[in-house]
């Protein structure tokens, strides 16, 4: 064996490759093989158990027609929007507040504010469940102390997205106000003293300051927080079922109702890989914006 060769380097290395190696199994096994399988299963008709029948790009050209699809599609666009103006916006304003520095004990407030995060999905999904409940939900009970009638927040088509769209908010600002709060920390407070020099108020603090300072991490969240959103799955599914009909159903729900409850695997590895499309769309055309304004900035 050869001491410049590539196997020679790796038998140098062999303890190295060895502490490594079960990611790579549990990557194969788990990740990158269903990921394939997936793909090649997304051009079969199978149910798990029958023969795999192959019906080529049908299920794809199916989806175009599918309005249950159409819908969950556009149900996860609404998500996807909602968290974009609700999320980022409070987010770095709770950070904003916990970094001002005559904040005392912003340590014991950022614990505090980031318990949503680390609490369970289905158990905050149970919560707000018995919050927007028609009958004897706190929201309904208060809203007939002062005279006004109950709302159906979860039993109406045009409503039940509210309630998903609070709680998903609720769950995921603590997060994204934990990674502005440690951009906040990084920006030269020499700036914001010579703004203050120069008679700059709040708002062109925050324009002129802190958002383009702030611009390489607020493009990844917003790149996470889009694949987030279209991966929506908990609060919808515990809240309402994706109901009534399929009001607040998203994509990845609309999937593991064919997936699990059809057992229509190959339509439902379709939604999947049509699911991938678009978010590599989205995350392609929120990288070309970042690669543009940073040679912008650069410029």
């Amino acid at each position: 064996m050869k001491k410049d060769s590539i196997w020679f380097r790796i038998w140098k290395m062999r303890v190295v490759y060895l502490f490594i190696a079960p990611f790579f199994v549990l990557f194969l096994i788990f990740q990158l093989f269903p990921l394939i399988w997936s793909f090649v299963l997304s051009f079969y008709e199978w149910n798990g158990l029958k023969v795999k029948e192959f019906v080529g790009v049908s299920h794809y050209i199916a989806l175009m027609k599918d309005e249950m699809f159409l819908e969950c599609m556009r149900n996860s666009f609404i998500y996807w929007i909602s968290s974009i103006v609700l999320v980022l916006p409070l987010s770095l304003i709770v950070a904003s507040t916990l970094n001002n520095p005559h904040n005392k004990g912003s340590k014991i407030y950022q614990t505090i504010l980031f318990l949503p995060y680390i609490c369970a999905a289905v158990s905050m999904g149970l919560v707000f469940y018995i919050i927007f409940d028609y009958n004897s939900g706190l929201i309904n009970n208060l809203l007939t102390a002062v005279g006004i009638q109950k709302v159906p927040w979860l039993i109406s088509t045009k409503l039940s997205k509210i309630p998903v769209i609070i709680l998903c908010t609720w769950r995921v600002v603590p997060w994204y106000m934990l990674i502005f709060y440690s951009g906040l920390q990084s920006i030269s407070k020499e700036l914001f003293e010579a703004a203050i020099i120069d008679g700059a108020n709040v708002f062109q603090k925050l324009f002129r300051i802190t958002i383009p300072s702030l611009a390489p991490i607020i493009f990844f969240c917003l790149i996470n927080l889009s694949i987030e959103s279209f991966r929506r799955f908990s609060e919808p599914f515990i809240l309402t079922r994706g109901g009534p009909a399929t009001s607040s159903m998203s994509l990845v729900q609309y999937l593991y109702n064919n997936a699990f409850t059809l057992f229509k695997l190959g339509y439902a590895s379709a939604v999947g890989y049509a699911l991938t499309f678009v978010l590599i769309i989205i995350s392609s055309f929120q990288l070309r914006l970042m690669i543009k304004q940073s040679r912008e900035g650069e410029a």
